[in-house]
């Protein structure tokens, strides 16, 4: 009797297997080229305007794909009460901007600009200013060693020092979080030893141009960061005729020192009795944009969740004419749309996926990688239940550079190395069962020049553990970032091809007994 009723759970459990293959290859094959071009003729149309970040054209990108997914038969996520996930951009507008020193009031746009998305409405004054070199306070090197701040106005540089040829900090030639995001950093520090405010040099801007100036009387829309760890202050930057009037004679030969990312030693840094006096007012317009989200509830692994993302923004209108972003990322976008349909459409016939499929199309990736970055700080789901993002962006061009046989037929993919050593034995399982496309993995090397690991969506999934994929065509030449890019260039049989196997493989993750093991160091630095 055990005997027959292992074998039968065995058969059994083999025929589960096989149900699940064929329905893998049966839906999979839903995604189709006039499918993905039917929804992106719309998305990179000309009614959406370049779909910029912030602008009507990316609200009314969002509301079709909200359409989309309703349509499909996506369910809401219940804390966002909707498909969309909204998150605040700021524009500022200067109000007010006055510094004096000494008595004496400096000229706006001639002595000092303020940057205004990194101050607050507020003042500072001090009788004593404070030269602390680059700023830094680190253990590998600390301008503050030895400086009592407390009470006073801190002047610092802009920058880090090297050491025989290597940025001091990182030990290798690429710079640390002191050079950026650096100023927030830096204004941390500052705020930390109990300084007032602060006054900026950057070594290489003497002057301010037109741009400058106008830069610090209204603002683009942009991301609100906040300080994270702790207070930060208001800040001006000088000009360096301005400069020196407060910092003294010493201050050529400092500058000459930070233009060469020089050491500064101690005995520079020193205090001067000065009175400071800065006061800033702006107003703050607030926008929203929106991530557009849908699941699929799993069944008995519903607690666990496999992401499919894209960008669906662009970079709206420039010089009158519209980018219209056909693969940049409209391909990404439109092939989440069409795996959603596949995956819903296996769900209502029977085959639900064990684990909650999340279908998210994000904003913001052109400004900054603003959208996964305000989802990863604000996750609807737990990010250590969250066992994938598979991120989509650009698959529907060949890359120009790529002069090898196999230009109709490859695709990059970045990740395989990288928090999960599962994640090359199941895509390229997948790829094998099902696409055969060349897969390859040259964008993975730590030296990449084109940094392309930093450049999507799915770095803000990476940098908090989750293991990821981003798969990419390469086209960084040809029409990137142009009003060319648009739909009658994209090959809709590779977009398809390289669809589908991206389904394939979110198949098998999101069915397998196990989430994806975190066994494999992050080894790409930082950006």
């Amino acid at each position: 009797m055990k005997k027959i009723l292992f074998f039968t759970c065995f058969v059994a459990a083999i025929n589960f297997s096989f149900a699940q293959t064929d329905a893998s290859a049966k839906y999979g094959a839903l995604i189709t080229g006039n499918g993905l071009n039917k929804h992106l003729s719309i998305i990179a149309g000309a009614e959406m305007e370049g779909r910029e970040t912030g602008t009507e054209g990316q609200r009314k990108a969002a509301a079709y794909i909200e359409a989309q997914f309703k349509a499909i038969g996506l369910q809401p996520v219940a804390a966002l009460k909707g498909y969309q996930q909204f998150y605040p951009l700021y524009q500022d507008s200067l109000q007010t901007a006055q510094l004096t020193v000494d008595g004496k009031t400096a000229e706006y746009g001639k002595d000092f600009v303020i940057q205004l998305n990194s101050n607050e409405t507020g003042k500072f004054k001090g009788t004593k200013v404070v030269f602390a070199g680059y700023g830094i306070d680190d253990a590998k090197y600390n301008d503050y060693e030895g400086l009592d701040v407390k009470g006073k106005i801190v002047v610092i540089f802009l920058g880090e020092p090297k050491k025989d040829g290597k940025y001091f900090l990182s030990t290798t030639s690429r710079s640390s979080a002191w050079t950026f995001p650096g100023i927030p950093k830096k204004l941390e520090a500052a705020a930390a030893k109990g300084a007032r405010g602060v006054l900026v040099i950057n070594p290489s801007q003497e002057t301010f141009n037109e741009r400058a100036v106008a830069n610090g009387k209204k603002t683009g829309v942009y991301y609100p960061r906040g300080n994270a760890k702790g207070k930060s202050l208001n800040f001006a930057q000088l000009s360096h005729a301005f400069a020196k009037t407060i910092v003294g004679n010493n201050f050529d030969t400092l500058l000459k020192i930070a233009k060469t990312n020089g050491t500064i030693a101690n005995e520079w840094k020193a205090a001067s009795k000065t009175k400071i006096a800065y006061q800033f007012e702006k107003y703050r317009n607030t926008i929203n944009a929106s991530n557009v989200v849908g699941i699929i509830e799993g069944t008995d692994k519903k607690d666990e969740y496999v992401f499919v993302t894209a960008h669906y923004d662009h970079i709206g209108i420039s010089n009158g004419k519209i980018n219209y972003g056909a693969d940049d990322d409209g391909s990404g976008t439109v092939a989440v749309i069409q795996m959603a349909e596949a995956f819903q459409k296996a769900a209502n016939e029977g085959y639900k996926p064990r684990r909650t499929m999340v279908f998210m199309t994000v904003s913001g990736e052109e400004k900054g990688l603003w959208g996964s970055e305000y989802y990863s700080d604000n996750p609807f789901f737990p990010l250590d239940k969250t066992t994938v993002d598979l991120n989509i962006d650009m698959i529907g061009r060949v890359d120009t550079e790529r002069t090898s046989a196999d230009t109709l037929n490859y695709v990059y993919v970045i990740g395989h190395d990288k928090i999960s050593s599962d994640l090359p034995v199941i895509n390229e399982g997948a790829n094998n069962k099902y696409t055969n496309l060349v897969l390859d993995y040259k964008f993975d090397d730590p030296n990449d020049k084109n940094q392309i690991f930093f450049r999507s969506d799915h770095y803000n999934f990476a940098k908090k553990g989750v293991p990821i994929l981003f798969f990419y065509d390469g086209m960084l030449k040809a029409d990137y970032h142009k009003p060319t890019d648009t739909v009658d260039k994209i090959n809709f049989a590779l977009l398809e091809k390289r669809a589908r196997m991206i389904f394939h493989t979110a198949w098998e993750i999101a069915n397998r007994d196990a989430m994806l093991k975190r066994d494999t160091p992050l080894n790409m630095g930082t950006r």
